[in-house]
């Protein structure tokens, strides 16, 4: 019996050193990974908060050119319905070329234009083909890099790849969190502020949310 109980003892004290081990890891890969854009985020939290206080200098750089005949007749008039579709390919390439601007994206056919919007993040910008003369006007504006980071706060504009990385970082700050809440559970008993201070955390803007939003 006594024996056995030797034998047990040792298991399961390397079965929790283990859990803990794989909880530090998992805490400090996931602080690791979501670092960065904690930082970011938080920075972009306090501008976004004070938008007002925030000046904005905005540059718009206006162009035009005229599309060759050969590529005009690409997108003539015609008499089918209005249609949301690309650019022919070298259309968008001379587009490009031309304007500065990208000819990529799905653009409005309607019977006399063809009206391409280029929205992005801390900018705006918009091409237009008058399917008649190929007269090309289009114009581009940027907001300033504040609002670029403003912009991939909100995920504005931004594009797939971004929205896979906002899922990546959110799933890495639950991981962070989570592991992190553990561990302050296995330490509060050392440390008797703790609950009181994560009770603070919860209570405060649930305070403020109530009292205060209407």
């Amino acid at each position: 019996m006594h024996g056995t109980a030797r034998i047990q003892k040792p298991r399961k004290k390397s079965a929790k050193a283990f859990w803990m081990k794989q909880l530090h890891t998992w805490h400090w890969v996931s602080s690791a990974i979501s670092l960065i854009g904690l930082l970011l985020f938080a920075f972009t939290g306090i501008t976004l908060n004070h938008a007002a206080d925030v000046e904005a200098s905005p540059q718009t750089i206006e162009k035009s050119a005229t599309l060759p005949a050969d590529l005009l007749k690409q997108v003539a008039a015609y008499d089918a319905p209005d249609a949301k579709k690309p650019l022919p390919a070298p259309v968008a390439a001379w587009v490009e070329k031309s304007v500065g601007q990208s000819g990529q994206g799905v653009a409005e056919w309607s019977a006399d234009e063809i009206y391409l919007a280029l929205p992005r993040p801390g900018g705006d910008g918009w091409v237009s083909i008058d399917r008649h003369d190929g007269k090309v006007s289009s114009e581009s504006t940027s907001r300033g890099w504040i609002s670029y980071l403003n912009d991939l706060h909100k995920g504005r504009n931004a594009g797939g790849a971004w929205k896979w990385f906002i899922d990546i970082f959110s799933i890495a700050c639950f991981v962070f969190a989570l592991t992190g809440l553990v561990l302050l559970q296995i330490h509060a008993k050392k440390r008797p502020s703790t609950w009181p201070l994560v009770a603070a955390g919860l209570a405060i803007p649930a305070i403020l949310a109530i009292i205060f939003i209407h």
